[in-house]
């Protein structure tokens, strides 16, 4: 396997305590910061080169978001790496019973395109605060980012530890014979359910960050100007290419009518009157995907846009009206700048749609009558929920961010990262002397034993107590 050798020279690394200490992860860290600093320009001109990104969407979610995530590290590592003291029971109130936060080992970073830099590095960042040694293989579609990190990051990291593998699916397929001890991977479910299999060969841990199509429901309740707003720049950023964009619109009748003019309003106003001209619309990430995403504006009706360059690799911000479950369009994740309406009866309509299909990874309710929101929330499952916006709960490092079902499995950002990289190791050190007190568990059994082990060991159930 041509990547055995690079996998052992990690593993000789772990297992020599090089990444343990807290001072190492730190410079570690510390030095991934200084990547994000000297790297910026260089970072908005290869997803500009890759997707037609702009600058502005480039620097927040690329730079800006991935330096919270390692400052909110930094400021805390201290804390999260502490052995985790827990309660005990009466025999063992002179003993030590606390979780350790221990490292996996050697992880394997499998990142995607849409967001070259941060879906690597975040999950990097946790990695390396955990004590693991990592390798990171990014996507291969997104070439100018893959080069920059391929050419660059070993300048920041410890190469004894820490090593970026390039290529397609061929080199993928290479590494994942390999035995890692944890493997993240974001990406479609198809790629995740290949990444598991080869994971269950080794009994390999995983998460799998996936995607789906995310609903977001409409209420005949609320502000039609604000939601038109949100769930454009939702949509349409990153050209829609974009895990928890809004994947189509739930409402009635009467709010797909509200919603034409409004919609139209905020692609106006966010775009221009020809959003082709605008340095403010990305472009798609390859031909492939182009003529994939192409191919589903046949679906319903073109109320909004449907323009399209295949030489710019461009698809205007399209909405698309009386759109049927049985259409193309619904068939798949969009992963594009189009936004299909479905119209529905009522809430209770919008709630049995979404919960006769896969899991979500993203949900989302627009209501002026907060009722309604959470009845939408109470009664559906997804990876995760916002309320009255589009994107935003994923900027949160206090959140856990991740799928549920086909959506994915596991959960990161911020101390989520952490945990996801750090195996809870539960620990007794109990004293040498005291035998006395171990008496009544050992043999010849007798009733009066028992009744001392039940005494010391039982876990009594205190009053019940209502969930206000």
């Amino acid at each position: 396997n041509p990547y055995a050798g690079l996998v052992s020279h990690l593993r000789a690394s772990w297992l020599a305590g090089k990444t343990r200490p807290m001072e190492y992860r730190v410079a570690q860290l510390e030095a991934l910061g200084r990547f994000l600093d000297d790297k910026k320009q260089e970072i908005l001109e290869a997803t500009a080169l890759d997707m037609g990104k702009p600058s502005f969407e480039a620097f927040f979610s690329e730079i800006l978001l991935c330096k919270n995530e390692l400052n909110v590290t930094l400021n805390n590592l201290c804390h999260w790496m502490k052995d985790e003291h827990v309660d005990k029971n009466l025999v063992m109130q002179l003993d030590s019973a606390f979780i350790r936060k221990d490292p996996y080992g050697v992880v394997l970073i499998i990142a995607p395109w849409n967001y070259p830099i941060h879906l690597f590095l975040v999950p990097l960042i946790g990695a390396i605060a955990a004590g693991n040694c990592a390798i990171i293989k990014p996507s291969e579609i997104s070439k100018n980012t893959e080069r920059l990190v391929a050419e660059t990051l070993s300048c920041y990291l410890d190469t004894d530890c820490f090593a970026v593998v390039t290529g397609g699916v061929p080199e993928t397929t290479s590494l994942l014979e390999n035995k890692f001890d944890y493997i993240f991977f974001t990406g479609i479910p198809p790629v995740g359910q290949i990444v598991m299999t080869a994971a269950a060969k080794h009994l390999t841990p995983v998460t799998l960050e996936l995607g789906g199509k995310n609903p977001c429901y409409v209420s005949d309740t609320c502000d039609v100007t604000n939601v038109a707003r949100r769930v454009a720049w939702g949509r349409f950023f990153n050209a829609g290419q974009t895990c928890i964009a809004p994947d189509y619109l739930l409402c009635t009748i009467e709010m797909q009518e509200k919603l034409m003019p409004a919609l139209r309003e905020a692609i106006t106003e966010f775009f221009g009157p020809n959003p082709r001209e605008s340095p403010d619309f990305g472009r798609i990430v390859s031909d492939k995907q182009f003529r994939r995403l192409r191919a589903l504006l046949s679906s319903g009706r073109v109320a909004l846009g449907g323009q399209t360059d295949e030489a710019e690799r461009y698809i205007a911000p399209t909405v698309l009206a009386d759109v049927l479950p049985s259409d193309p369009v619904m068939q798949e994740e969009i992963f594009g700048p189009i936004l299909p309406i479905v119209v529905i009866a009522n809430m209770d309509e919008a709630i049995d749609f979404i919960n006769a299909r896969p899991r979500p990874l993203a949900l989302y309710a627009f209501s002026c009558d907060s009722k309604i929101v959470n009845q939408v929330l109470e009664r559906t499952s997804s990876g995760g929920f916002c309320g009255n916006d589009t994107l935003m709960h994923m900027t949160l490092t206090s959140l856990p961010f991740g799928g549920i079902g086909n959506s994915g499995l596991g959960k990161y950002h911020g101390k989520f990262t952490f945990d996801t990289f750090t195996h809870h190791r539960g620990c007794l050190h109990r004293n040498m002397g005291l035998e006395t007190l171990n008496g009544p568990r050992y043999p010849p059994y007798t009733q009066q034993k028992l009744g001392l082990l039940t005494a010391t060991f039982e876990v009594k159930r205190r009053g019940t107590c209502t969930l206000l």
